[in-house]
């Protein structure tokens, strides 16, 4: 039953809802306007805005008219006039084909000529605050100009407006003026409350207004209009407008949805599928009906018995968006979702109504974003109706329903403060930028009513480490941050209020436990920054005219392909100037409108060279975005259209930056650029001689490229270096001028190249009697492929530096005196090995592809990451690495690596299984050797497992988690080595120093030793030097961890040698001599055996690999690794050493019997485990059964005169003593 219940309710309240906005076809029907038009003939015709339809004060407005001329005599469109003034307020009168705009008493004519008998849209636009007034006529802008109102700076609020004729007032009825009248046809009339932009004028000329619309209630006429099918507009966006009447005293009953839900199920059940509904706005229940025109018509229809309880009846407003799609004309829409709405509804419970005059389907330039009212439920309806509540207050309507000032709805700019602050932080933080930027945002952005732009950290003194996004700080310390940025608040409430709010919140003492942030000074400066003027741009995703938009407020418009997507575009508030201006546009969604292929069609000249060059950058950049590299066509294409663009004209400084940042974006794709790269290098280089600028020298940078040009006076010239620093391939690179000759490099650069004072022997004079000479930087070798180097003889070679180069006036300068110094970086560091070449770019090598040559430079090596080189000419120059004498190649050193990581990877797998197995199973740990064992196979799957996690480590680029990372690596590495020196000192105590020999406490005495000592070594490595770990070398570490190939391992040489490879040796030695006593031992012990006893070979090959596996001897091959054996070496020792721990598992586990006895007791079943009465239940014991006699794999007992016996467990390959005791 309480099933069905619930099935009724819900079926009640369905049909509240099937009658909601119906009964009014025909009348809203009627009231639309759309697709009919205005005649005006001669005879008496005036439509005048309707008194109930008040224009507000507007500070900013769009009107929009469609004009038809039928005679060319003296025209209105429309009149405004302020009450009790007989001057034009606004509107759009002419003579003939001259037109002319009235606006504040202003004329302001227009240059266009109409033509008779044709359609023409105008639309004027006024902004109040920039005191514009512009006029487009069909979508173009015909004029713009200044106009403002004496005063107030609004548009005259509650005029009279008339269409079509001119008009004045007497005894407040409106009367036309003759001779001034419209002899032709007037359609669309439609008024704003903002300034519209040509493009919204394209993108919404369907729309309705928001002031005045194109609706029959709204105007007051004595001629009919007329339908016209040239009038019609295709439109998506609609919003639904009704009151509802609901009958409730017929019985009670509850509503388990809210009336929102229900009213969209009830209208997505009705509509088409093209039809879909967004919002669903209901105002809540009232006993009385506000706004509906002909509410007695609601209580003829209702049931005669329902009368005696009227205080039970309630009205609601409902207001719908819907969306149409495809777009269809606005006159046929509005018909058809008034023929859906049409009808009504009754049930046993009530009856629902809709004021047939309160419809409206209106078209609408975008779906509202605000928030949704909180859902209008009814909880019960009972005889005494519900609580009583206020309805929704229409838009733009105050809550008498009196219409509101829109100028108080307007959205406006918010406010903009300048905080300047200087702070302390005192204690830990880990992130001490990123710890600041979240107390800033906590404090300021509370209730959402403001918002942080713009913020700027910087560190007072640079005492402290900078690492990546933060620094370190020792406890106790305290550093000082000084931060700026902007606030942003929205609720518009006073400068002062707001000053206060953001001095209180950052004044505040923070502290969470690890450090504590105090404000020093604090500086708020309210500004106010100007709006981004509207700004027509013309790109390969065509032409779009952004509109006014107020400072950090992004503006969306339509792409032109596809229609479907939008484009970005945000006003951006500078920090450093307190201005705004706008940023690029974000064309993300949208396609081009041409493709690379269609350059080809563009004639360049001096006045489209600029636009011709900002295409390209847009098709590179959309192309390389979508493909990561440009064909072999298009890259022609573009290097011969950017060849056309140097040679048409003076290049200015804002086209050379655009051109540079084209061929850098080429550089860095996956574009094969080695056909053009002479072209290229051409390119740039003649652009540089072209570049006119008015400073004595200029710089332009991009990413992995640099070009300077400096003007010198060949008279007073003294030499010139220039240097540049590139610590990325995707960063700008730093350029450094001197004006003079430094035979030393400059210093923090990785390229420098210095010209001798005698150089001005050779200058050629350019304008203005100056000499251009010019620099350029390389920081890929992209453009420079030499055959030679790659598949030719010189193979063995490989650039290993940037290039740079230095011309002048683009002359060939060759045959100096006084050579140029040119110092570059080793890319790699070079090994005592390998040697260095200095070289330059040979253009006519390689039958014109060119080559690295040798010629005129001398190699001055200065160091192993350093090279300077004195050449005699100018040119491209670099370093080439001869890497001829290595042995080990790139190929080798990519399978050691990975022999290396599949190694450890298996070995941490079994060690893994080992250490499960000796812990689980307490049988098999019960001997020394066996507990011995357990604590290696831990150090070395420490190791491994370190070792396999270091690089992924690395990566978060954390300096504090890099140290730990490095020093926990050479802890389990030292650890490793030390238990396998202590395998060695208990193998030479149970077999060599065999009788009368007790220890106490021997395993906690061997573990203090095996974990002890390797602790001790690396707490006083990082009391000494905590930067001996680390993925750089000290001196990079002060500017943060910056390998390529991240392992953080010491990188300290000293530490290296003394802790880890003095160490080794030490236990290497060691563990040999107890080897080979140990093998002695066994030799001596197996003669003394009877022949029936006597092991095979391959018994004693078993015993030699187990023993070498925990003595660890084959890392002794890291010693043999140099000569011509240096690779194989290599090989065996990745091998061997990185598979340990999977020998370890083998020796020790799968071949030992006793081991595989107890996997099988507890892991198998069935037939698979042994019974209890068998053998190897027995055997399984410790001490149990009688183990076979033998001398390393199995238990051996070996008795003295002295009656001491010692048992040695196979845990360290036979080499141990079960138990140190008295006999």
């Amino acid at each position: 039953m309480k099933s069905v219940r619930n099935l009724s309710s819900l079926a009640f309240c369905l049909s509240i809802l099937l009658a909601v906005c119906l009964l009014g076809s025909a009348a809203s029907d009627s009231n639309s306007l759309w697709g009919k038009k205005l005649k005006f003939i001669g005879r008496p015709c005036l439509w005048q805005l309707h008194p109930n339809t008040a224009v507000p004060a507007l500070n900013e407005l769009t009107v929009c008219i469609l004009l038809r001329l039928k005679l060319l005599t003296e025209w209105t469109g429309f009149d405004y006039k302020a009450p009790g003034r007989r001057s034009i307020e606004l509107g759009l009168q002419g003579k003939g084909r001259k037109g002319s705009v009235w606006l504040f008493g202003r004329k302001v004519p227009l240059t266009k000529e109409l033509k008779s008998d044709k359609w023409y849209s105008v639309c004027v636009t006024w902004s109040g605050r920039a005191q514009r007034l512009r006029v487009y006529i069909d979508g173009d802008k015909e004029l713009e100009a200044s106009v403002a109102p004496l005063s107030p700076q609004h548009l005259a609020p509650n005029g009279t407006l008339t269409l079509g004729v001119s008009h004045y007032v007497l005894n407040s009825e409106v009367q036309e003026e003759d001779g001034k009248g419209l002899l032709g046809d007037i359609g669309l009339f439609r008024m704003w409350a903002r300034e519209w932009s040509a493009e919204e004028m394209r993108e919404k000329s369907c729309s309705d207004g928001d002031v005045v619309s194109w609706d029959l209630r709204q105007w007051k006429y004595n001629c009919p209009p007329e339908p016209d099918s040239h009038l019609h507009c295709a439109w998506s966006l609609y919003k639904i407008k009704m009151w509802t009447f609901l009958d409730t005293s017929l019985r009670a009953g509850k509503c388990p949805m809210s009336l929102e839900e229900v009213t969209r199920n009830w209208l997505e059940s009705i509509f088409p599928p093209r039809i879909s509904v967004r919002d669903v706005f209901v105002s809540s229940p009232s006993r009385s009906c506000h706004g509906v025109n002909n509410f007695a018509a609601l209580h003829v229809q209702r049931p005669q018995a329902s009368l005696a309880s009227s205080a039970c009846d309630n009205c609601f407003s409902c207001e719908v968006y819907v969306n149409v799609d495809p777009a269809v004309k606005v006159d046929v829409v509005q018909a058809n979702i008034t023929a859906l709405l049409s009808g009504s509804y009754s049930s046993d419970f009530l009856s629902l109504t809709v004021d047939p005059y309160s419809i409206s389907v209106l078209p609408v330039e975008s779906f509202p974003e605000v928030t949704k009212p909180t859902p209008t439920v009814i909880t019960e309806l009972t005889t005494s109706g519900p609580t009583e509540s206020l309805p929704a207050r229409p838009v733009n309507t105050s809550t008498t329903g009196e219409p509101l000032d829109l100028n108080e709805t307007i959205v406006g700019p918010d406010l903009f403060f300048r905080v300047d602050l200087n702070l302390s932080i005192t204690g830990s933080p880990t992130n001490p930028k990123g710890d600041i930027t979240t107390w800033v945002k906590n404090q300021l952005e509370v209730n959402n009513s403001m918002i942080v732009l713009n913020l700027i950290i910087e560190e007072v003194n640079g005492r402290y480490m900078e690492q990546y996004n933060g620094h370190v700080i020792l406890d106790g310390q305290q550093t000082q941050y000084n931060c700026t940025f902007h606030v942003q608040e929205f609720n518009m409430n006073s400068v002062e209020s707001n000053k206060a709010l953001i001095h209180a919140a950052l004044t505040s003492k923070y502290e969470n436990g690890s450090f504590t942030i105090q404000t020093m000074n604090l500086v708020i400066k309210h500004i106010v920054p100007e709006n981004c003027l509207e700004e027509t741009t013309f790109t390969i995703f065509g032409e779009y005219i952004w509109p006014e938009a107020f400072p950090e407020v992004k503006q969306e418009m339509g792409c032109k392909k596809p229609k479907s997507e939008r484009a970005s575009r945000l006003c951006k508030l500078d920090i450093e100037t307190d201005r705004t201006s706008w940023s690029v546009p974000d064309m993300t969604n949208c396609k081009p409108f041409v493709t690379i292929s269609d350059l080809e069609n563009i004639n360049v000249t001096t006045g489209n060279a600029e636009q011709v060059v900002d295409m390209i950058q847009d098709l590179v950049s959309n192309q390389l975005e979508n493909d990561a590299e440009l064909f072999s066509a298009d890259l022609d294409t573009v290097v011969d259209k950017l060849g056309e663009v140097v040679d048409a004209s003076v290049v200015i400084p804002a086209v050379g930056a655009d051109i540079v940042n084209i061929v850098a974006d080429i550089l860095l794709s996956k574009t094969d650029i080695t056909p053009v790269a002479s072209i290229v290098l051409n390119l740039t280089e003649r652009m540089g001689n072209k570049m006119d600028f008015p400073d004595e020298s200029i710089n332009v940078t991009a990413p992995s490229l640099a070009l300077s040009m400096v003007n010198v006076d060949p008279g007073d010239f003294r030499g010139l270096t220039f240097g540049v620093s590139c610590t990325s391939p995707i960063l700008n690179p730093k350029i450094f001028v001197k004006q003079s000759f430094v035979s030393e490099p400059l210093p923090d650069t990785d390229a420098t190249i210095s010209l001798p004072p005698a150089l001005h022997d050779l200058f050629l004079p350019g304008e203005d009697n100056k000499t251009r000479i010019q620099f350029q930087f390389y920081g890929t070798e992209e453009l420079f492929q030499d055959p030679d180097l790659n598949n030719g003889a010189q193979s063995s070679l490989a650039l290993n530096s940037y290039i740079v180069s230095a011309s002048v006036n683009g002359s060939h300068v060759h045959n100096l005196k006084d050579k140029v110094v040119v110092t570059l970086n080793h890319q790699k560091p070079k090994q005592q090995e390998f040697e260095v070449r200095c070289v330059f770019w040979d253009f006519q090598k390689n039958a014109g592809q060119g080559g690295w040559n040798s010629g005129g430079c001398e190699t001055q090596s200065i160091s192993s990451n350093r090279t300077s080189c004195l050449c005699d000419h100018l040119t491209h120059f670099a370093v080439l690495l001869d890497v001829s004498r290595r042995d080990l190649s790139d190929t080798d050193s990519q399978i050691l690596t990975v022999i290396s990581y599949l190694g450890c990877g298996i070995s941490s797998i079994f060690l893994g299984i080992t250490l499960l197995t000796y812990l689980a199973f307490e049988k098999l740990r019960r001997d020394n050797p066996s507990k011995i064992l357990i604590n290696l196979s831990a150090a070395l799957l420490g190791l491994g497992m370190l070792f396999l996690l270091n690089s992924w480590l690395s990566s978060f680029s954390n300096y504090g988690l890099c140290i730990a990372t490095g020093a926990s690596l050479h802890y389990f590495l030292l650890a490793s080595f030390t238990w396998m020196g202590l395998e060695a000192v208990h193998m030479y105590l149970a077999l060599v120093k065999v009788f009368n020999i007790y220890i106490p406490s021997y395993i906690l005495k061997f573990c203090a030793a095996g974990w002890g000592i390797p602790l001790v070594i690396v707490s006083i490595v990082l009391a000494m030097d905590k930067d001996a770990y680390g993925n750089a070398t000290p001196e990079e570490a002060k500017v943060g961890l910056q390998s390529i190939e991240q392992f953080c391992w010491l990188q300290n040489d000293v530490f290296f040698y003394v802790t880890v490879v003095a160490f080794f040796l030490l236990i290497l030695l060691c563990n040999i001599f107890v080897f080979i006593k140990v093998l002695v031992q066994i030799r001596q012990m197996r003669f003394n055996k009877s022949s029936a006893n006597s092991r095979t070979s391959l018994q004693d090959l078993r015993a030699v690999a187990s023993l070498t596996v925990l003595l660890g001897l084959t890392w002794s091959m890291g010693f043999f690794s140099f000569g011509p054996g240096r690779v194989a070496m290599l090989y065996l020792f990745c091998i061997f050493n990185t598979s340990q721990g999977f020998f370890i598992f083998l020796f020790h586990c799968l071949m030992k019997e006793n081991v595989r006895k107890q996997w099988r007791i507890h892991l198998c079943c069935g037939r698979f485990r042994p019974n209890n009465d068998s053998d190897w239940s027995r055997s399984a014991t410790a001490g149990g059964g009688r183990p076979k006699k033998s001398i390393l794999v199995n238990t051996v007992s070996v008795a003295s005169d002295n009656t001491t016996t010692r048992k040695v467990s196979d845990s360290s390959t036979g080499s141990a003593p079960n138990h140190h005791q008295r006999a």
